[in-house]
């Protein structure tokens, strides 16, 4: 056998012994780790959350559309409804934010254009928070007679 050859098979050989061992995981203080517990309404980590979005148009819209348009929603009329319908059903949080938004009708030249609202709730997938999202859009769709509110979920993991 060559010198070569026996080279080779010692570099091979040896290759495997070279790996770094593993990183430990960092271990928190201790005071940072009853932060870390949570509680029984919020714990540190939870499982079957999911993040839902929910879309209200709140601008005059523009458009052609072959029903009549809606009107616009003042600032005190959505804080009135988030008040009224929202945040007694999810009072632990939610979060709100400004957006545009556009759609095209069915058989429409041309884009409906208004200012919307999208509603962050992060919560528990259950039958009784599923209601209460649907009970949301049912209550904006009879308060201003608009056809919908987009509903948008995802699973989510969250810690608190």
């Amino acid at each position: 056998m060559s010198f070569r050859t026996i080279l080779i098979a010692l570099v091979l050989a040896t290759s495997g012994c070279a790996t770094a061992a593993p990183a430990a995981k960092p271990t928190p203080p201790a005071a940072a780790t009853a932060t870390l517990q949570g509680d029984a309404a919020r714990p540190d980590a939870a499982a079957g959350w999911v993040r839902s979005e929910l879309y209200f148009g709140v601008g005059e819209e523009s458009g052609v559309a072959d029903r009549p348009q809606t009107e616009g929603i003042t600032d005190a009329q959505w804080r009135a409804f988030l008040d009224k319908e929202v945040t007694p059903r999810f009072p632990d949080g939610l979060t709100v934010f400004d957006a545009y938004g556009q759609w095209l009708f069915r058989g429409a030249p041309e884009p409906n254009r208004l200012r919307t609202k999208v509603l962050v709730v992060l919560h528990e997938n259950t039958p009784q928070r599923r209601a209460d999202i649907e009970a949301i859009r049912l209550a904006w769709k009879q308060a201003t007679g608009h056809q919908s509110v987009l509903w948008a979920q995802q699973a989510v993991e969250v810690s608190f």
